[in-house]
C-alpha cells in the first residue's frame, strides 16, 4: 500500500545549524516519542501513516519518518529532514510518497500548523466511512473538537501528487482536524506536543462514540452552546496539558524503550 518517493538529493540546499541545534534535537526526540506512543497504542497502520513537524528555526524544512519503518522502529535519529521539492536534506532513505504530498503541501499552506500527523487509526477511521457528520457531540471528550473539525467528503485515491495535496489542505481549510472520508483522519497543531494531545483525545472520543453506537440506542448530543463553552474551557489549559502529556509519554518510554531517543 505504502509508496516510496524518489527524490535526488539535492547537494544546494542549504544546510547550516538551522538544522543542528539543541531545538531541532528536542523536535527529533518528541517526535519520535510520539510515532512509538501511537505504536503502543494501535494507532498506526503498517508503514503508511505519518507524523511531520516543522524543523525548529526554519520554515522550508521538515521533519518526517522514512519509507519503510513502522512506527515501532523510530528513533530520533532515524527521522528525515526533507525540503518542500522532495529533497532529503539529512537522513537516510526517503519519505513515503503519501506522505511527501500531503505534509509538504500542507505545511507549505497553513504555516501556523507546525506538526501534522496522519494515521489510519481505527476508531476514528471508522466514523470518516459512515455518513453524516462524523462526530455526534455526546461525550466530554468529544467536546475538545467542538468547531474544530472537517471533512473531506471527495475521496480521491492515492495522494500521488501535488494537486492532491494541495487538494486535501485546501479541504482542511482552518480546522486542526480533518476527517478524510474513506480513508482516515489528519490532525495538526502548532506543537508536536499538542498534535500528539489532540490525536490521542481524537481516537479516545471516537473510540467511545462508536461503542455507545453499537449499542443501537440513540445518542444524546450536548447541547451546541454547551459544548462550545466547554469546548473553550479546555482549550484554555491545552497548550500546557498537551505539554505534560508528551512529557509523561517520554517518561514511559525512557524507562521502557530507551532507544527511541537515539
Amino acid at each position: 500500500m505504502a509508496h516510496e518517493f524518489n527524490a535526488p538529493r539535492d547537494a544546494g540546499v542549504l544546510r547550516n545549524d538551522g538544522i543542528d541545534g539543541e531545538a531541532v534535537r528536542r523536535a527529533r526526540v518528541d517526535l519520535a516519542a510520539c510515532l512509538r506512543m501511537a505504536a503502543r497504542l494501535g494507532l498506526h497502520e503498517g508503514i503508511c501513516n505519518h507524523f511531520s513537524a516543522m524543523v525548529p528555526g526554519r520554515d522550508d524544512l521538515f521533519l518526517v519518518n522514512p519509507y519503510g519503518l513502522a512506527f515501532r522502529e523510530i528513533t530520533a535519529s532515524s527521522l528525515l529532514v526533507c525540503d518542500f521539492h522532495g529533497n532529503v536534506v539529512e537522513g537516510a532513505g526517503a519519505p513515503e510518497a503519501t506522505a511527501f504530498h500531503i505534509h509538504a503541501r500542507l505545511h507549505l499552506r497553513r504555516p501556523g500548523a507546525r506538526a501534522a500527523f496522519h494515521t489510519h487509526m481505527p476508531y476514528a477511521t471508522a466514523l470518516s466511512m459512515v455518513e453524516g457528520e462524523p462526530l455526534a457531540w455526546a461525550g466530554q471528550t468529544a467536546l475538545k473538537f467542538y468547531g474544530r473539525t472537517a471533512v473531506d467528503e471527495a475521496y480521491n485515491g492515492l495522494a500521488l501528487d501535488e494537486a492532491e495535496g494541495d487538494r486535501i489542505a485546501a479541504a482542511m481549510g482552518g480546522a486542526d482536524i480533518v476527517f478524510l472520508r474513506n480513508h482516515g483522519v489528519m490532525v495538526v497543531g502548532p506543537t508536536i506536543a499538542e498534535a500528539w494531545d489532540d490525536l490521542y483525545y481524537l481516537e479516545r472520543t471516537a473510540e467511545a462514540q462508536v461503542t455507545a453506537m453499537s449499542t443501537g440506542r440513540r445518542l444524546v448530543p450536548v447541547a451546541p452552546e454547551i459544548a462550545r463553552r466547554t469546548c473553550e474551557q479546555m482549550r484554555a489549559g491545552d497548550a500546557e496539558s498537551a505539554r505534560l502529556h508528551l512529557e509523561s509519554v517520554k517518561r514511559i518510554l525512557m524507562r521502557e524503550e530507551p532507544d527511541f531517543a537515539h
